[in-house]
């Protein structure tokens, strides 16, 4: 990297304008560079690579610091927003959420991942509820839709859990380690997002 590359990067995390949100356990927050070691742990797993489109297995070494330093360039675009899932109390990383914009047509689509040992205690449904909102209210997202592997369940489950409604099933339409899988098609639009938050707090009382 170029001295004017470097002093680039400390500018972007110095005047880091990339929001923060809070949940009732989790902390939803920029990424650092300081995090890719954590990312590269967490996310060298088969099963995760194996339900995400993109993601390789083994994970690239290195690749974590080189997505993580695309994230400032990307949220100032109006591309991207990504956010570290993070233990409220102690801070420990959990994993990674964000969503990808699409300005023109003013829609995103949600993606996410959590490390294997903090799955199964409602972490993912709980900041995917805060990213979604955060789309739809504060960068006012008309629709925000996701997609989920048939043969993974647990995310559709985690979509439909925070509101998201199933628009459709697309055949064989990704193919992943030489098998083309069939895609659930989930969305949620901004006059939807009010209940289904109402409903959420619902099931927590």
């Amino acid at each position: 990297m170029s001295k004017s590359n470097q002093s680039e990067d400390d500018n972007n995390e110095s005047s880091d304008s990339r929001p923060t949100l809070a949940t009732k356990r989790l902390l939803l927050r920029p990424f650092q560079l300081s995090d890719a070691g954590a990312v590269e742990t967490q996310v060298n797993d088969r099963e995760i690579a194996a339900n995400t489109r993109t993601i390789e297995y083994p994970y690239p070494s290195g690749e974590a610091g080189r997505w993580i330093k695309s994230h400032p360039s990307l949220w100032l675009k109006g591309q991207a927003a990504n956010f570290a899932v993070c233990d409220l109390g102690s801070g420990v990383l959990m994993g990674a959420i964000g969503i990808d914009i699409d300005e023109s047509n003013q829609n995103g689509e949600l993606g996410y991942w959590i490390g294997r040992s903090f799955r199964k205690r409602g972490y993912t449904s709980e900041a995917a509820l805060a990213v979604v909102e955060f789309g739809l209210q504060k960068l006012s997202l008309h629709k925000i839709f996701a997609h989920a592997m048939t043969r993974n369940p647990a995310s559709s489950r985690v979509m439909e859990k925070i509101g998201m409604k199933r628009e459709g099933l697309l055949k064989e339409h990704v193919r992943k380690w030489g098998v083309f899988e069939d895609i659930a098609l989930y969305g949620i639009l901004q006059n939807e997002v009010e209940v289904a938050t109402q409903s959420q707090s619902d099931k927590e009382e």
